[in-house]
């Protein structure tokens, strides 16, 4: 893995691989840097050199206590700097906001942007996370997993149990205590979509269509952002890279390697 230094003195680690223009991966909860990605690794890094960066606690990079997304939208910052030319930046779930972030920080050094269903901070807060709360201090991971994606998600019992009879659900469970910090931040996050209104770069909201479309932040990003589109994966929800790993990196691919039109 390679590494770099956020200005908050935080070693970040990250993942490069594949050949072209440089992209930047920055994953969601309950996931690393290869998890998330791993269905969609041999596909994005046919078109893309690739810096899949590993979040707080994942990989290499330095775990921390009571840090903020703000805090962790630095870390992205110091990746960006650190591959030295602007880039493409995706953000799926908790790694979409980081990335809004770090882009607002940081504009000039982006090329275009890829938000992935960045949920609404208040689905995370109250009784939920109470509730996972008590299951993080029982050392009860499974159940904590399973409360996450069945009742804060929405994601249906079937497929949750579909899921948990998979070689990805492991992984899952193992991540639950990184997983945990990014909840607790999430909750306490001052979300106001208005903050963004004047980020001039292409901008790419992708959502599921099976998805419950009012846990995520979508459309009012779509209603400030000047330059925004959605665009809707068919037949998927949270995790379209890897229930239509295809699918998802063509979408992805279409608007990064698209040509800007005439002024």
């Amino acid at each position: 893995m390679l590494r770099t230094t956020s200005r908050d003195g935080v070693t970040v680690s990250y993942d490069r691989y594949g050949a072209g223009p440089p992209l930047l991966l920055v994953h969601g909860a309950f996931s690393d840097q290869r998890t998330n990605w791993e269905l969609a690794k041999p596909m994005f890094e046919e078109r893309f050199t690739v810096h899949a960066m590993a979040r707080r606690g994942r990989g290499e990079t330095d775990a921390s206590a009571g840090h903020e997304l703000e805090d962790e939208s630095r870390d992205v910052v110091a990746v960006i700097r650190a591959i030295g030319e602007p880039v493409f930046l995706l953000g799926h779930s908790y790694g979409a906001h980081t990335a809004l972030l770090a882009s607002h920080e940081v504009a000039p050094s982006v090329r275009k942007l890829v938000l992935y269903e960045p949920v609404w901070p208040h689905v995370i807060g109250g009784e939920g996370l109470a509730r996972l709360e008590e299951l993080a201090e029982a050392g009860r991971w499974e159940d904590f997993a399973v409360t996450f994606f069945r009742d804060l998600l929405s994601v249906p019992a079937a497929e949750v149990d579909a899921l948990r009879a998979t070689a990805l659900w492991p992984p899952i469970v193992a991540d639950a205590p990184a997983s945990l910090g990014d909840l607790r931040a999430v909750s306490r996050y001052d979300f106001k979509p208005e903050r963004f209104r004047n980020l001039h770069l292409p901008v790419l909201l992708q959502i599921g269509t099976e998805s419950p479309r009012d846990l995520y932040a979508t459309d009012a990003l779509a209603a400030v952002l000047p330059d925004a589109r959605i665009g809707a994966l068919p037949g998927q929800a949270h995790e379209g890279m890897t229930t239509a790993p295809g699918q998802y990196v063509e979408a992805v691919a279409r608007f990064l390697l698209a040509e800007a039109p005439p002024q």
